[in-house]
């Protein structure tokens, strides 16, 4: 059990694009954390955001509820052309290995760098 798990985010608007918000996570995406990313997620949506990043450079541990946490946000952020407005970045390598077991990799993208993912949105 940890329950260190944060959520810090912040929001970045480039020139000519739709503003973007960042959750930086830190400790475990666990049963323990789940619910609390799941409300920030709701909260954010229904404070008008259709872009948000999943900044995984500070998660050590990544479960099963981690997963189905980030298939429900996803689900949530899912737009009107079926593209997902949700973006992973920075997986610690075990987090990676955790999304390529799963197929997780196939639903979402994931980008190696927080500028990466910022940059994959369209204009």
């Amino acid at each position: 059990m940890n329950a260190d798990f944060k959520i810090t985010s912040e929001q970045i608007q480039a020139e000519g694009k739709e503003p973007v918000t960042i959750f930086n996570l830190q400790g475990w995406l666990d049963a323990q954390s789940e619910g609390k990313l799941l409300s920030a997620a709701l909260e954010a949506q229904n404070a008008g955001t259709r872009h948000l990043i999943l900044n995984l450079e500070n998660v050590d541990m990544l479960t099963s509820s981690g997963i189905r946490v980030m298939l429900s946000i996803h689900q949530l952020f899912n737009l009107s052309d079926n593209s997902s407005g949700v973006r992973l970045c920075n997986p610690q390598p075990n987090v990676y290995h955790v999304l390529k077991l799963t197929g997780f990799l196939q639903t979402m993208p994931v980008y190696e760098s927080l500028q990466a993912a910022l940059d994959s949105y369209p204009k």
